[in-house]
């Protein structure tokens, strides 16, 4: 995959908006790390403006980063927080089926690393690539994400933190091969780290292997349906 090309198609769509950031794991870090406060999808702003960050178990600062980035096992309070303190499911019993059948695994390296993708020298070590995008960006993506497949969960909605859907379900979708994309950031918690139009399309690695070849056939490439949209998209939405 070429990455330059793919960052000309991505222009082509967007204009100039907001590139993607990709994520991967490694044994050191991609930059040194530094210790967060509360969510860390808010430090991501950082790989959003076109930088790199890098996080290990001892400086993602929420205990829900830690799980869902593959760094510890769910501590015992975690449910009966989600659902009576935050009450996001009615039972700590729906709490731990969940993240029973997330069955994120341990993460394979000492640290996570995010990149703003014009910032890396491959795509090929890459776990998955997330969008940050308002809604005209995001019917765009859901647009090329639907092209050529026909599964009703091609693109999935599921129940999780910000993290865990940017994080763990694409990384497991991506271990197992699979061609789920994720619509994110819909967990109240998370909305105050992100602008308030702003939703995430992430796409694991195994989907986008195939969708790197599709962009240019889809909508995206220029239709008359879509023109009208980029022109907003370059106005600022106005």
């Amino acid at each position: 995959m070429n990455k330059e090309l793919f960052i000309e198609n991505l222009r082509i769509a967007f204009g100039d908006a907001e590139l993607p950031i990709v994520f991967w794991y490694s044994d050191e870090p991609a930059i040194p790390v530094e210790k967060t406060r509360g969510c860390f999808i808010g430090y991501l702003k950082t790989a959003r403006s076109g930088g790199v960050i890098s996080f290990n178990v001892d400086t993602i600062g929420c205990p829900g980063g830690k799980v869902y980035t593959g760094y510890c096992e769910a501590p015992p309070f975690i449910p009966g927080f989600v659902s009576e303190k935050e009450k996001y499911k009615k039972t700590p019993e729906m709490v731990t089926k969940f993240i029973d059948d997330l069955n994120m695994p341990d993460a394979p390296a000492a640290y996570i690393n995010f990149a703003s993708i014009d910032k890396i020298s491959s795509l090929d070590d890459k776990e998955g690539i997330i969008f940050f995008a308002t809604p005209d960006i995001l019917s765009g993506l859901v647009s090329w994400a639907l092209f050529d497949i026909d599964e009703s969960d091609a693109i999935s909605v599921p129940f999780g933190s910000g993290c865990s859907l940017l994080v763990s379900q694409t990384y497991v979708e991506n271990k197992r091969n699979g061609y789920r994309c994720f619509l994110g950031l819909f967990d109240p918690s998370v909305r105050p780290s992100v602008e308030q139009n702003i939703l995430s399309f992430a796409i694991p690695m195994s989907r986008f292997k195939v969708m790197y070849h599709t962009i240019e056939e889809s909508c995206l490439s220029g239709t008359h349906g879509w023109t009208k949209v980029k022109e907003r998209i370059e106005k600022g939405g106005e």
